[in-house]
């Protein structure tokens, strides 16, 4: 049956990016970056769209904080909308930015919207470094910008378990377990995975790095590719270091016809979700796969018909490998499953909380070319946090499909089990719940950090020493993991619990 859109129909008509290489001053800060990308937008959707734009969603961001981006690239841009908003930290902000700024040209809100976001960190550290100053837009290092020791428990960070490179690992480790591979099984796993999307990276002309990694290079630590939190190695982890721009802008089906954009350069929005874990993951009730990931994958899946070979193409967010690894196994993907469309954080950058920005750009370009099919676009926030997915399609959506009520978290929420008390000060018998070694820039560990559970249920979380050779032996033994091994927690001279294995 052939859908005909009406005038209201929200479609994205217009795509953009701005990638700069060079890390010498004066470089391009984030809003010239930003204006590049919406500038490159209009332009490939052929119309002049940013004159009229009504509403203005800037994903936040970290590198050169601004007293006001929206206000500044509104001025930039010469538009007035009168829907501006600066985005709360989170990589899967993108995609809620581009479902809401749907909803509200099917409302009837909004005629003309646009997403944006950048960051230049690859310059702003170069500079920092030579002692230089930039000559941009004044930066406000009032701005508060959402870091881990605001969103971790304080026995977290003084365990230096804040980070991401430090917390995904409880998942990485856990997961394996859970599915019944060895260590070195999933490493496999994850290093094929990534050296699938090295390959698009490499074939993307604004991704940052065009090399295509083999999956030995990926996973063997080495000089330039030294461990960072156990198992995942610097080429497993998202890489910041770059100065990356993207924006995508919306209209009506009615605008687009009235401005003379052809139907060829349309894409339409057919329905999404959404949903979130607790904020501080010591208060989830396991780590072996995400509530909020598990429904917002299975909602997308059946807004596709209920088999994911729906979509042709897909971006699952690529953060680290355990979040691919978890989505694809929800979705019924095989493990040779392409998964991106642009080539993943750690290859082709990680701009902070845009990247999904690029990846939407990603997918439009290719739904472009492929008529009648369908794409995923899965987001993710924090650490294993929020969760956010939308269903595009080449041709417009069954009638319907876009609900207004896209949030899943009741659900998700009847799922969680019981979350274990946290105890601070148990000094006893406890069994392994999961793990990491953390290792410094020398590529020796600093330590481990076990989460684990006592006899009574409670969770607890110890170091364990860099002394404790065996110890950190049996935390990376490549064929057996501990998930499971009973160990003894005692109080440290610091007042924090000490790790042994019984």
């Amino acid at each position: 049956m052939t859908v005909v859109p009406g005038d209201r129909t929200p479609i994205l008509v217009g795509i953009g990016e701005a990638v700069h290489r060079s890390k010498e001053p004066p470089g391009l800060e984030p809003l010239a970056l930003m204006e590049q990308s919406l500038r490159a937008a209009e332009q490939d959707a052929g119309a002049p769209l940013l004159a009229g734009l009504d509403a203005l969603d800037v994903v936040c961001e970290y590198s050169w904080p601004y007293s006001d981006a929206p206000g500044l690239l509104a001025a930039r841009l010469g538009c007035r909308p009168a829907h501006l908003v600066y985005g709360e930290t989170g990589g899967e902000s993108p995609v809620r930015f581009i479902h809401e700024a749907a909803l509200r040209i099917a409302r009837g809100e909004s005629e003309v919207a646009a997403i944006v976001g950048a960051e230049a960190r690859y310059t702003v550290d170069a500079a920092a470094k030579a002692g230089l100053a930039l000559p941009w837009t004044p930066r406000d290092d009032s701005v508060k910008l959402v870091r881990g020791t605001v969103l971790c428990h304080p026995v977290a960070v003084q365990l230096g378990a804040f980070m991401p490179t430090t917390i995904y690992p409880f998942y990485e480790n856990a997961t394996l377990a859970h599915w019944g591979l060895t260590p070195r099984e999933a490493h496999a796993e994850s290093a094929r995975l990534w050296a699938r999307y090295s390959e698009v990276a490499a074939d993307n002309p604004y991704a940052w790095l065009h090399r295509r990694f083999t999956p030995e290079e990926v996973a063997t630590p080495s000089p330039t590719n030294r461990l960072i939190a156990w198992p995942y190695t610097k080429h497993m982890v998202a890489n910041p270091v770059v100065n990356m721009g993207a924006g995508v802008i919306l209209t009506s089906v009615g605008r687009a016809r009235a401005l003379g954009i052809p139907p060829a350069r349309w894409v339409h929005i057919w329905g999404g979700a959404a949903a979130r874990e607790p904020r501080d993951y010591l208060q989830r009730d396991h780590y072996v796969g995400s509530h909020a990931q598990d429904l917002v994958m299975e909602t997308v899946l059946a807004q596709a018909g209920g088999d994911a070979a729906a979509f042709d193409m897909l971006e699952l967010y690529s953060c680290f490998p355990v979040v691919p690894k978890m989505a694809r196994r929800t979705l019924g993907l095989a493990g040779d499953a392409r998964m991106t469309s642009t080539g993943g954080l750690s290859f082709f950058g990680a701009p902070l909380n845009n990247y999904m920005t690029h990846a939407a750009c990603g997918l439009v370009r290719a739904l472009r070319a492929a008529p009648g099919k369908a794409a995923l676009l899965y987001g993710q926030g924090e650490y294993v946090t929020k969760h956010h997915a939308l269903v595009l399609g080449a041709d417009p959506a069954p009638p319907g499909a876009l609900a207004e009520d896209y949030s899943v978290q009741a659900r998700a929420d009847a799922r969680r089990g019981p979350v274990p008390a946290l105890v601070l000060d148990h000094a006893g018998a406890a069994q392994l719940e999961t793990f990491t070694v953390i290792y410094g820039r020398d590529g020796q560990p600093t330590h481990g950090v076990v989460i684990a559970r006592t006899p009574a249920g409670a969770r607890l979380m110890a170091r364990v020493p860099a002394d404790d050779a065996a110890a950190l032996a049996l935390l990376t033994d490549a064929d057996r993991s501990p998930v499971g091994r009973a160990g003894r927690t005692a109080v440290g001279e610091d007042g924090l619990l000490v790790w042994a294995f019984a």
